[in-house]
């Protein structure tokens, strides 16, 4: 799925990278804590789908070399957050959907769910992965 079809499906205005509509987004991962994007997603090119409005949302995408950012619920993130992702390159898109109904709507057009890494229970008691 493009950008351009995210902002489609979601009714969303877009906040920085109206030039990116065309950019690729291969999965999607939705969370208000940050410490769950960064523990649990393990691929590039996935949508972030989160209520957080702060720099620390632009600068876990950077780092995590996300296809963008969708905040949900009508949230907005002040300007420096807008400037600051305009600057290193990273699409916000706002959407005045729930979180719950922003990925269904994805996930009903086909969008699937980011990969994760393992879940603590989904270990064994030696810490390697389960069967």
């Amino acid at each position: 799925m493009k950008l351009g079809e995210v902002r489609e499906v979601l009714g969303a205005r877009v906040l920085t990278g109206e030039d990116l509509a065309d950019r690729e987004v291969k999965a999607a991962f939705a969370a208000d804590l940050l410490s769950d994007v960064l523990a649990m997603v393990r691929e590039e090119g996935v949508l972030l789908i989160t209520g957080t409005v702060t720099t620390q949302v632009v600068r876990v995408a950077e780092v995590m070399n996300l296809a963008g950012v969708v905040f949900v619920r009508g949230k907005l993130p002040a300007k420096p957050v807008v400037d600051y992702a305009a600057a290193a390159g990273i699409p916000l898109l706002a959407t005045p959907h729930t979180m719950y109904e922003a990925c269904g709507l994805l996930y009903n057009r086909g969008l699937p769910p980011a990969k994760r890494k393992l879940l603590p229970y989904e270990h064994d008691q030696s810490g390697s992965p389960a069967s």
